[in-house]
């Protein structure tokens, strides 16, 4: 079938609408800038402009709809511009336009409230409780892409639970940059246990989805590599693939949080646009366990990871160059972190 992929030009998007034009579908992108994907027709404007997204969704049958506002700081009106009014543009001019089934990729941050997480489902997406404009716009968006379902659109929300993978700005390469610059405490020792997922993994759910329809639509789920780890051992991990010493440092993580919320708001309040080195959200997902039941998702989704965290991890030291194994054979995350095996003093970003 067509589909309309939103959101293509970054990392989650791109790969989605990659294994899209591999099964052979028919794909289109929305963005501001190209997709960079090959095989894809790329359309090019603003989710919030009207006369673009309707040239988009021409002849589309299908939407994933990947477009947002993607940040731990900035102003709420671009929140919700983007977030909230841009899908309901979406959905309105989807309906309009004949489509019978978009996947909206939701975050799991539209239901956390802060405290950890543990074994939970897919819990009601909560605007009201959600932690920064991101998280709230996001569970209203979620709200109003479910409230759309029925029997001419058929829409399903999936929420890719921290995915990282080669070239990832928003997790992946800020590791590497504070790491290298010495700038990237453990919170609590690093022993909060959380659940990530890996890039391939994630936009095969995300497909997964749009061909379960039948099954999935009007349901929000979850996706992860149903690994969880400590994130002191994630971040070891990750830091060894790009070749930077880890975090060596601690700091409790409820004085953590309390420092972010205040350089959150002096952030805001000085104007300043690169985002601050530590806000109350960042601080919570660093400090507190969240992972998550994945069966009922697998068995929505008839679906499984296909890439490991090693073997993500695996795949991060080739692209950046670092080094994860010890004589030839892979060595744990949980190893090398305790003996600070990483290589040091490799700042660049550059692929190999």
């Amino acid at each position: 079938m067509r589909v309309l992929v939103t959101g293509a030009s970054g990392l989650l998007g791109g790969e989605v609408a990659r294994q899209l034009v591999r099964q052979g579908h028919d794909v289109a992108s929305f963005q501001r800038r190209p997709s960079g994907v090959d095989g894809v027709e790329d359309f090019r404007g603003s989710i919030n402009d009207d006369d673009a997204l309707q040239r988009a969704l021409d002849g589309a049958e299908g939407v994933v709809h990947l477009a947002a506002k993607v940040s731990i700081t900035g102003h709420a009106a671009e929140f919700d511009a983007v977030n909230v009014e841009g899908t309901r543009l979406l959905l309105r001019l989807g309906r309009a336009a004949g489509v019978r089934d978009m996947v909206f990729v939701s975050s799991p941050s539209v239901a956390h409230s802060g405290a950890a997480i543990m074994g939970s489902d897919a819990e009601q997406a909560d605007p009201p409780h959600a932690r920064g404009d991101y998280a709230r716009t996001k569970a209203e968006a979620e709200l109003l892409a479910l409230a759309a379902d029925g029997a001419d659109l058929r829409v399903a929300a999936v929420r890719p639970h921290i995915v990282w993978g080669p070239g990832d700005t928003q997790l992946v390469e800020r590791v590497l940059a504070r790491a290298g610059r010495g700038r990237l405490p453990l919170l609590d020792s690093g022993a909060a246990l959380i659940d990530t997922t890996y890039v391939d993994n994630a936009a095969s759910a995300i497909v997964a989805a749009l061909h379960r329809m039948e099954y999935v639509h009007g349901k929000a789920v979850v996706v992860s590599n149903g690994e969880p780890r400590p994130i002191g051992e994630l971040l070891a991990g990750i830091c060894a693939a790009g070749g930077v010493a880890p975090p060596s440092w601690s700091v409790p993580g409820e004085l953590a949080r309390a420092a972010g919320a205040v350089v959150e708001k002096l952030w805001i309040r000085a104007g300043r646009q690169e985002e601050p080195p530590m806000t109350r959200f960042l601080a919570e997902q660093l400090s507190t366990a969240h992972w998550f039941d994945q069966r009922a998702t697998r068995d929505l989704l008839n679906w499984t990871p296909a890439v490991s965290i090693d073997q993500g991890l695996a795949k991060l030291a080739e692209y950046y160059g670092g080094d994860i194994t010890s004589g030839g054979q892979s060595l744990p995350v949980s190893k090398l972190h305790a003996a600070g095996q990483s290589p040091a003093g490799r700042l660049s970003l550059r692929k190999k």
